[in-house]
């Protein structure tokens, strides 16, 4: 069933936002276009996200999918839930990345579903120290979210949190942590969105206005 249901998933984009609540934003895209494509269409399209995140096993994403299977309302409720959530945590960081403050709400909402995530988080004793863990139960669905919420209050309380940075493409607008030398990454890809716009000024610098012909002055006759 695991590769039945990456066969039939959506295409995930390689590039990386460089934090996990980020490339979780990058799960709808086309978001400036105002049609944005959905890549969580159902249930089995969150867990393959989270194989192609390496966040589960083959053996963990089996087990979600019979369990999803076995609760369908549940598993529903999961997608909606993490929808949300993905929402919430890119219009926070989007006006983080625009120098703006978030809204209140979407700052409660997102200390809410913290809340309810973090009543799962345990600290277990690793080989070298003790170490952040989450609730065993592998039978709730909701569970691929918990370090994706736990991902977008450590980067709103890290350093990094001022080269958080919108993608300057005008068709794009993915989130993405700077980690440039001088902080001056401007696109989320240089090959696809950079490519596109120095390609959109070189056209338009040829469209300039001495080729224009209804800006040229004929000579009296």
């Amino acid at each position: 069933m695991v590769e039945t249901a990456i066969q039939s998933a959506p295409v995930f984009d390689q590039t990386s936002g460089n934090w996990l609540c980020l490339d979780f934003t990058h799960t709808l895209e086309d978001r400036p276009s105002g049609h944005p494509r959905e890549l969580l269409n159902g249930y089995s399209d969150f867990v393959s996200w989270g194989l192609y995140m390496h966040l589960l096993t083959d053996d963990e994403a089996q087990h979600l999918l019979e369990e999803a299977a076995r609760h369908p309302a549940e598993a529903s409720q999961a997608l909606q839930k993490a929808i949300v959530s993905r929402e919430v945590i890119y219009r926070i960081f989007y006006q983080i990345a625009e120098d703006s403050s978030p809204a209140g709400t979407d700052l409660t909402t997102l200390n809410t579903i913290f809340s309810e995530t973090m009543s799962h988080a345990r600290i277990v004793q690793g080989a070298d120290g003790f170490i952040w863990d989450w609730d065993s139960n592998q039978d709730i669905l909701a569970r691929l979210l918990w370090p994706v919420v736990r991902s977008a209050a450590d980067l709103l309380t890290a350093d990094e949190l001022h080269v958080v940075r919108a993608c300057a493409a005008e068709d794009c607008g993915w989130l993405f942590l700077d980690t440039s030398k001088n902080h001056s990454r401007r696109w989320c890809d240089m090959k696809s969105c950079g490519n596109r716009a120095k390609a959109r000024r070189h056209y338009g610098r040829k469209k300039g206005p001495s080729s224009d012909i209804s800006r040229v002055t004929l000579p009296h006759l």
